[in-house]
């Protein structure tokens, strides 16, 4: 799309990374404008579910099942009219099943000098939010451990650090063990970072040696001894303070973000750009990244970097 956002193009290609298009897709849809961009058969444009989905009878005689909505029909005068064509002559049963496709388009117009915009979620919605994604990632995630997403999208870090830690506490990022298991060729499935062990996200972000090195300075940073968890789930709540107030918790938790954010931007940068080790440079981030959250968006946090890397929790407690 030529006038998407950087910020949705991030989403969209976060949530295809290792296999999370599913749900992430099921939530979009089209809004049809003159249908050059638009699957006839297999984009959700009319209703909430494709046509392939609706109609497969019809979707196994089309002629072209890879045809756009323009080349479905064409117009007569200032009249849409659709000209479906398939593979051979339908019986009897078919055609009152192409009596009911034609019914269920009919309710939507070509529009000759409009753009196809592709949208998400409801209908009075139409955007993304942070909040519609979560409910819509708790439906499809029904049945399994919950995880406190409430707690961590509250949390004080940007967007694109709250995006990877929730994809870390469902198990969701394209670790080397993950991408091997959805059938992608890999040399090797060890951990970028250690080079010893396979790479699954608890490996890569809590066990192995190097992110226990990264978790050893975080705690020393911020003067705190926490019980660690071999588990993500129970090592993000090990952030939680009992005795600090509700928007402090939140300060927590966006730390806890930022370094899981710092541990995968570093093990990215090794992989892909030649990138070198270094676990101080992980926290510097993660410091970088949390203080810069709370600098632009919290009235009552006015500490410099310096303060910030030197005596964090004094800043944390400044939150009100």
């Amino acid at each position: 799309m030529k006038y998407q956002s950087w910020w949705w193009r991030d989403i969209k290609k976060i949530c295809r990374e290792g296999g999370g298009e599913g749900w992430f897709k099921e939530e979009l849809r089209w809004k049809l404008g003159r249908g050059d961009k638009i699957s006839f058969w297999e984009d959700v444009w009319v209703g909430n579910t494709s046509l392939k989905t609706c109609f497969q009878r019809l979707y196994t005689l089309a002629a072209n099942q890879e045809q756009k909505v323009e080349e479905a029909g064409g117009w007569e005068g200032s009249e849409w009219q659709w000209r479906l064509q398939w593979r051979r002559e339908r019986f009897e049963w078919e055609a009152e099943i192409e009596r009911s496709l034609l019914e269920r388009v009919s309710g939507s117009a070509v529009k000759r000098y409009v753009n196809d915009t592709q949208v998400w979620g409801d209908e009075e919605l139409e955007r993304y939010t942070v909040s519609s994604a979560y409910t819509c990632l708790a439906k499809h995630l029904r049945g399994t451990q919950h995880v406190n997403f409430d707690l961590l999208w509250k949390a004080s870090a940007f967007p694109n650090v709250l995006l990877t830690a929730w994809r870390v506490l469902i198990d969701r990022i394209p670790t080397r063990e993950a991408l091997v298991g959805r059938g992608v060729q890999m040399e090797s499935t060890a951990c970028v970072l250690c080079r010893t062990e396979e790479e699954s996200s608890q490996h890569l972000f809590i066990e192995c040696v190097i992110a226990q090195r990264v978790w050893s300075l975080c705690q020393k940073w911020l003067g705190i001894v926490l019980v660690q968890s071999n588990e993500i789930k129970p090592h993000f709540e090990s952030f939680l303070c009992t005795q600090a107030s509700g928007k402090q918790n939140l300060v927590w938790t966006g730390i806890w973000a930022a370094v899981i954010r710092g541990i995968w931007d570093q093990r990215n940068s090794i992989l892909f750009n030649q990138g070198v080790m270094d676990v101080e440079e992980m926290i510097q981030m993660a410091q970088l990244k949390s203080w810069s959250w709370l600098k632009h968006r919290t009235k009552s946090f006015n500490y410099s970097f310096a303060d910030w890397t030197i005596n964090p929790v004094i800043c944390i407690k400044s939150v009100k």
